[in-house]
């Protein structure tokens, strides 16, 4: 096998556009209109499970509120700062869970800031915020916003945009590839999808169907 293909694509940059909503429609409209710069909305809190995409939607939302003018920031809880948490228009805060209690209180501060028309606050937990081990006051500010659970794409879900995806493509997906990329890749989609598009490339260049033999020995290649 040539080197070319023992190195699967990167995943392209987290976007909205990139992000497929599956349940999450209306989580993902709202969020394109946090970041629009004439945006009612200052305060937006999202939780899920892990692999359901929260930090990939945090990094989108940065992104689109950086190409519409606006100073963004993304920051996962475990290496804040309080005054990181008082920059820029946009924060996006990950995991807010692991806030020390310090970094709490700079938060509450800067949800504070933010209702007063100073700023937006993007917030992603592994929970509600009624759930989370935090300051009750700041638990509860942020269910001042908008809440939204984060649903998991299905397996289904995830097969059905690799078929599309390899529609796109102009290529057809064999029966059985979609669900062995899923049983033996890493399971988020953007990975999926960047597998997906290594295996077309390596398809061409030998002139074999995508079928779970030419994917096994892709994967192969790539420590499976």
């Amino acid at each position: 096998m040539k080197q070319l293909v023992l190195d699967i694509a990167a995943p392209p940059p987290p976007s909205l556009a990139n992000f497929l909503p599956g349940r999450n429609a209306e989580l993902l409209y709202a969020l394109t209109g946090l970041v629009q710069p004439a945006s009612s909305e200052c305060q937006l809190y999202l939780w899920g499970d892990i692999g359901s995409g929260k930090t990939h939607l945090l990094h989108a939302a940065v992104a689109a509120a950086q190409t519409h003018g606006l100073s963004a920031r993304y920051a996962s809880a475990a290496d804040c700062t309080g005054a990181l948490l008082a920059e820029s228009e946009l924060l996006a805060l990950d995991n807010v869970e692991q806030l020390d209690p310090a970094a709490q209180i700079s938060l509450f501060n800067r949800i504070n800031a933010a209702r007063g028309g100073q700023g937006r606050v993007l917030v992603a937990g592994s929970a509600a915020p009624a759930q989370l081990d935090l300051r009750p006051d700041l638990t509860t500010r942020l269910g001042w916003g908008l809440v939204y659970q984060l649903h998991a794409l299905s397996d289904i879900e995830k097969a059905v945009a690799l078929t599309s995806h390899a529609a796109q493509r102009g290529f057809d997906l064999q029966p059985g590839v979609a669900d062995y990329l899923l049983r033996h890749w890493r399971r988020d989609l953007p990975s999926l999808m960047a597998a997906l598009d290594t295996l077309d490339h390596y398809s061409l260049e030998t002139q074999r169907l995508v079928t779970v033999p030419l994917l096994r020995e892709v994967l192969r290649g790539v420590g499976e």
